[in-house]
């Protein structure tokens, strides 16, 4: 009798476990949501725009930009795109004259590059697939996309939604729940004036779970301050060491570049502006020779500390010679936050998820000053200060309070250090320890009085 109850114990957790992996607890509502708004009819289908919200807070998509896929319910066809285009225009034979954009049942469609023709574009497109995160810049957090479909539906009854979502921002990471009819977008015309709407609308939620991104953290963690000596490092092999291939050097980061653009280059004979830009979004990371392997690190340094404020001191290093972080976004969660005073070099904001709950800062780049994080090398950091006011019903230097619980790098959580290697305050030490520095202060007290006397 206990089996029984035992399997299905597993199997409610595993139940449980599958619907939280893509929870986030500082981004709760957080999601990308894409929105088809049918705006005519066609002959044979319809005319359709495709909106993509990002509402996450923190978390963007960077180049080389998503991907978004689905599939057919019928043998639908695109006659036509603006603002973005298929990727493969797959099996159109049995077409003799009019060709389509795409007769692929799956197709995948990507934006299209900056500096296209206007008649190509329509508002929200051409930026390469790039989003900003909606708490660090709402305008940019859009894209859209205009697409014509045949052989489809001619009515809102006969339209069939497509099924099987897919999202690529750019990796993996995203999964996309089933497309579901809602009611209709209402539009507000230029003069605000009249009112007008979609003849069909379905929305298509997508959640990121880091769990699917990556097998291991993408970022570490290390801590020091001004109180003690030990600079606590990143863990060893934080971010897996599976890694066949590092360079010890930025002299050997070039080496290794050289080398794997020729090898790339043997096996994908192609034109030499498309290998280049192939080569370039599907090269392996090669990271910087560490005990950590990650591919950033961040580091908190509790820096100063005056009567009323404290200030922290934080760092953002790049270890990847093959990438750089535009539009880099960092998230940090402590309790004193609720207290910030001045931040030097970057900017902020405050993420409350949780009613008046404010223990969470997002910070990002200033436009043209720092919002690039570059790659590996000398120019490879970004740095600020920060600089909070002191509560003195909560604030102390013990027990590694000063330090944050949790760091986000792009929307990933760092892996932070095990909290008993926290640096600790001179008077928090082990009560062996402790009762050693007071002997040695008395003693030291004892010669210094009598050299005075003497």
């Amino acid at each position: 009798m206990e089996l029984p109850n035992a399997a299905a114990l597993v199997l409610v957790l595993a139940a449980t476990l599958s619907v939280a992996v893509a929870y986030d607890p500082l981004d709760p509502n957080g999601n990308i949501t894409m929105k088809w708004d049918v705006m005519s009819w066609t002959p044979d289908g319809y005319v359709a725009t495709v909106t993509i919200n990002n509402f996450q807070m923190y978390r963007q998509i960077m180049a080389p930009g998503w991907t978004v896929g689905w599939t057919w319910a019928k043998r639908e066809v695109i006659w036509s795109m603006v603002g973005a285009q298929a990727t493969e225009q797959g099996d159109c034979s049995k077409f003799k004259a009019n060709l389509p954009h795409s007769c692929k049942r799956t197709p995948a469609v990507v934006d299209l590059l900056p500096g296209v023709p206007y008649n190509q574009q329509i508002a929200n497109c051409c930026r390469g697939g790039v989003v900003s995160a909606y708490g660090q810049d709402p305008s940019a957090s859009v894209a859209a996309f205009q697409i014509s479909v045949g052989q489809a539906g001619t009515t809102n009854r006969t339209v069939k939604v497509p099924k099987n979502f897919t999202l690529l921002g750019p990796g993996p990471g995203y999964t996309c729940g089933p497309a579901k009819v809602v009611p209709s977008t209402v539009f507000l015309t230029a003069d605000h004036r009249r009112k007008t709407q979609a003849l069909m609308t379905w929305n298509v939620t997508c959640t990121y779970s880091q769990h699917l991104a990556s097998k291991y953290p993408t970022c570490c963690v290390s801590f020091s301050s001004f109180y003690n000596d030990t600079i606590v490092p990143c863990a060893k092999c934080a971010c897996g060491c599976d890694h066949k291939t590092c360079a010890r050097t930025d002299r050997d980061s070039k080496r290794l570049m050289s080398a794997s653009g020729k090898s790339a280059v043997a096996a994908h004979p192609m034109p030499v502006a498309a290998r280049g830009h192939v080569n370039r979004q599907s090269a392996a990371p090669l990271l910087q020779c560490t005990t950590h392997m990650c591919p950033v690190r961040v580091h908190w340094h509790v820096k100063l500390n005056y009567h009323d404020y404290w200030r922290a001191k934080v760092t953002v290093t790049n270890f990847n010679y093959r990438m750089n972080y535009t539009g880099w976004t960092l998230v940090a969660q402590h309790p004193n936050l609720d207290n910030i005073t001045e931040v030097f070099s970057f900017d902020y904001k405050p993420v409350v998820s949780y009613g008046s709950i404010n223990d969470t800062a997002l910070f990002y780049g200033m436009k043209f000053f720092n919002d690039q994080l570059m790659e590996a090398g000398p120019y490879g950091n970004v740095q600020s200060e920060v600089l909070m006011r002191k509560d003195d019903t909560t604030f102390t230097f013990r027990q590694g309070w000063a330090f944050p619980r949790k760091i986000y790098f792009n929307g990933d959580e760092c892996l932070m250090p095990p909290p008993d290697s926290y640096p600790y305050m001179p008077n928090a030490a082990p009560p062996a320890v402790s009762a050693l520095s007071l002997l040695s202060s008395a003693v030291a007290g004892v010669a210094f009085l009598a050299l005075l006397m003497a």
